[in-house]
């Protein structure tokens, strides 16, 4: 983006809350029952109904709060959201509006890699408990539309942030730091195809030093990729609008992922007057001292901490840190493995969890849960390179042989596969020898100062010896010989 305009973002995310049952009745939660099966009396507000707040739902939203550093509001209130939609057939949905049940916050995200990375912190405005509405069907019905209530009803915790973030690259950091939070801290299961984690974007642009421009969402983002496209365009767009002489207009629009554009929804004259009041059905949500000191007792150590210990007791640098933390899973299976290999290990381990690791079960498109390679044989296998038993380059053979069940540990392979390091000098010494005759232009290049003919020549004595030379005592004797 040119450097003569200045983008304004702030998100407003849905995650739905990992309950067995809906917000304001017992009707179950799960995905993909057949359509209509799952949407009780109370979740359509049938006459003589009343709603039931669900305790689970608010001890969540208390995890949340307390995990962002936010209030936790001691009294909120339900109000009734009007507006008609054909999926949302009692003609309301109950949220919270004046007082949420949480307030204030702040999520603290790391932007780019390398030396260009940075921190930044997002504010957050609020995050409130309402209810799903249900879904439209519009693929199977030939000019139709099918209504499925099954969603009615699900609870979802609303987070709104200030709009604190300047770029595309900013806004996808904060989602995919909050949809790790909010699985870290087991309040959502974050699946996006599912619809478990959604986000709004409020995009607008202005020159720097001007008001806030105007504002327009995007709607219903449901992957990182596409948050991140749709916001580009949208900034694109307005720039080009305004530099056409044309004003935007407030309005709601929808990302389309085949063209890559954002298209009109409503316009800022279509947008709802919602008539928010309090819900008559339902009391004012009490939360003492003592049940929000419970839950903060139950809760997890948080990434942010755990990222900042991983920093200050063992060393790591905070991208190594940050990127052990990004996920609840990879974050423990890292602790297990240091735990079995001790501190020592702490930067071999994360190199290997990071690479190795991640990219075997990336290939193979495997969660960390179905990894072959428990965290103990990692930090076994760690343990043998760290004591020279074995080589980096050996190390990836014994990895493949855990990964594929040869071996129940490093040792095990190490031994049946005889693929212990050689440290011996005298039996390091005749293969140098036989490599130095047969490759005497190497051998006068480097005397005439060509620094790569010796990697050659090391190159050479580690494939001769298939691999089991120490690559240090390769180096050490080499140079000797040469020098000679």
């Amino acid at each position: 983006m040119r450097s003569d305009w200045e983008v304004v973002i702030g998100l407003e995310t849905h995650a739905q809350l990992n309950t067995r049952s809906k917000i304001f009745s017992g009707a179950s939660t799960a995905f993909g029952a057949e359509p209509n099966v799952q949407a009780s009396a109370v979740d359509i507000a049938l006459p003589g109904v009343l709603p039931v707040l669900n305790r689970g739902a608010v001890e969540r939203a208390i995890r949340f709060g307390l995990s962002i550093g936010a209030t936790v509001a001691p009294r909120s209130v339900f109000a009734r959201k009007n507006y008609f939609y054909p999926d949302l057939p009692k003609g309301y949905q109950i949220s919270q509006f004046e007082l949420p049940v949480v307030q204030g916050g702040t999520i603290t995200i790391r932007v780019g890699e390398g030396e260009k990375a940075y921190e930044k912190t997002v504010r957050l405005t609020r995050a409130h408990l309402e209810e799903d509405a249900g879904k439209s069907l519009h693929e199977d019905f030939h000019g139709q539309s099918g209504i499925d209530l099954n969603r009615a009803g699900t609870p979802l915790l609303e987070i709104v942030t200030e709009p604190d973030m300047a770029s595309a690259a900013e806004a996808v950091a904060y989602a995919r730091a909050l949809h790790a939070l909010v699985q870290w801290i087991d309040i959502c299961d974050g699946n996006m195809q599912e619809g478990s984690f959604r986000c709004d974007a409020n995009v607008s642009v202005r020159r720097p030093g001007e008001p806030l421009g105007t504002r327009r969402e995007i709607k219903n983002l449901n992957s990182f990729r596409f948050l991140q496209q749709a916001i580009e365009y949208e900034i694109g767009w307005q720039i080009d609008e305004i530099e056409s002489g044309r004003a935007i207009q407030q309005a709601t629009v929808l990302f389309d992922p085949d063209t890559g554009e954002t298209r009109m929804m409503r316009s800022k004259e279509d947008a709802h007057d919602y008539r928010y009041f309090p819900d008559p059905d339902l009391l004012p949500l009490v939360i003492d001292a003592d049940w929000i000191a419970r839950v903060k007792g139950e809760l997890p150590e948080l990434p942010v901490q755990l990222a900042q210990r991983l920093q200050d007791e063992y060393g790591l640098s905070a991208y190594d840190a940050a990127t052990l933390t990004a996920s609840r899973d990879t974050a423990q299976y890292y602790l297990d493995a240091l735990a079995a290999g001790g501190a020592a290990l702490a930067k071999p381990l994360a190199n290997w969890v990071m690479g190795e690791l991640a990219a075997r079960l990336n290939r193979e498109e495997r969660s960390l849960a179905d990894s072959p390679v428990s965290p103990a044989q990692l930090a076994g296998l760690m343990a043998r390179i760290a004591d020279s038993t074995i080589s980096n380059n050996i190390a990836k053979k014994v990895f493949d042989a855990l990964w594929n069940g040869e071996g129940a540990t490093a040792d095990e392979v190490i031994e049946k596969q005889g693929l212990k390091q050689v440290t011996d000098a005298s039996a390091i010494e005749p293969i140098i020898d036989e490599v130095l005759a047969a490759n005497p232009k190497s051998v006068e290049e480097f005397r005439a100062g060509k620094e790569k003919a010796f990697n050659a020549l090391v190159g050479q004595v580690m494939k001769a010896s298939k691999g089991k030379a120490s690559p240090a005592q390769v180096n050490e004797l080499l140079k000797k010989k040469l020098g000679g």
